[in-house]
């Protein structure tokens, strides 16, 4: 399940067709910053989240805040991949209320959660240059998306649910065919030659994400991976089957991990996606149904 470290897809920003379909979003190109102070934090921010481990790693250049890994590990390259977890709503869709916090939470907040849960760090100062840049080059990617509006290619496929639970079993043969060749036999990732960064992500152990994760949800982690893993995958080319998606997912999150306790999530536990793995729930059924299904009469949701 290799993940793309390098690389930019560069082509014209999401515009509709004459027949009225939507297109994909594609990133703007980005021999197109300009060459002024503005360009240069927008090449910053794109950098940061490129090779977050060297700025922002346990040997971090400039602090020592999150675990080695890089935003672009989980937000392919740098965040411009069609359903590869793209930052092409970001600043349209932000500041927005999220059910996860009960709150309205800004573009600073979002990009904190992500190096506290998935990079299992430390928040950045918001006043900070490393989170203008940030949002800078996100601002940059989104600048031809509508306000309030989520092109098509934003986020993660979606997957039709499984009619039973997802099998770890099934997943770890998964795996060992299409995936330890990159993350390694025990999930451990492959570091660079220089070691300050992760070529691939470790997909389970110290050094990964934590269990306040996004993608430790597994409908969020098996759509990531239909659309992206392994190598050469795309969301026009899948390799694997749903059923290899969800089942490789329920592997990688039921291996050891680092424990994050998010109390505060889901303030209004009506609103908790059934796949969040950890209750209270609104419901009777189990943490472990929660967690692997099926969830058909939970009537999962995004």
């Amino acid at each position: 399940m290799k993940h793309r470290f390098t690389g930019l897809i560069c082509a014209a920003t999401f515009i509709s067709c004459s027949s009225g379909r939507e297109k994909v979003w594609t990133a703007p190109d980005t021999t197109a910053i300009p060459r002024t102070e503005e360009g240069s934090l927008i090449r910053y921010g794109r950098d940061l989240l490129s090779n977050t481990a060297f700025y922002l790693g346990p040997e971090g250049t400039v602090a020592h805040i999150s675990n080695g890994m890089s935003c672009q590990n989980c937000h392919l390259a740098a965040g411009t991949v069609p359903w590869g977890n793209n930052y092409s709503a970001a600043a349209s869709t932000y500041p927005k209320f999220r059910e996860r916090s009960g709150t309205v939470e800004s573009l600073e907040k979002k990009i904190n959660d992500c190096l506290e849960r998935s990079l299992n760090g430390s928040p950045l100062d918001t006043a900070s240059r490393e989170m203008h840049a940030m949002i800078a080059y996100m601002r940059w990617l989104g600048k031809k998306v509508a306000i309030n509006v989520k092109p098509k290619g934003s986020g993660i496929l979606r997957l039709p649910l499984l009619d039973r639970a997802a099998d770890t079993v099934r997943g770890a043969m998964v795996y060992m065919q299409r995936c330890k060749q990159c993350h390694g036999s025990n999930g451990e990732g492959q570091w660079m030659a220089q070691r300050h960064a992760f070529l691939y992500p470790p997909l389970w152990g110290t050094g990964s994400y934590n269990t306040g994760a996004g993608i430790y949800r597994l409908s969020k982690l098996a759509g990531y991976v239909k659309g992206n893993m392994p190598q050469g995958t795309t969301y026009l080319k899948a390799v694997l089957t749903d059923e290899e998606a969800w089942d490789v997912a329920a592997y990688i999150n039921s291996r050891e991990r680092p424990v994050r306790d998010f109390n505060k999530d889901w303030p209004d536990v009506r609103t908790k996606p059934p796949d969040d793995p950890f209750g209270p729930y609104a419901d009777t059924f189990s943490e472990n149904r929660h967690k692997y299904g099926p969830w058909q009469i939970m009537q999962l949701k995004n």
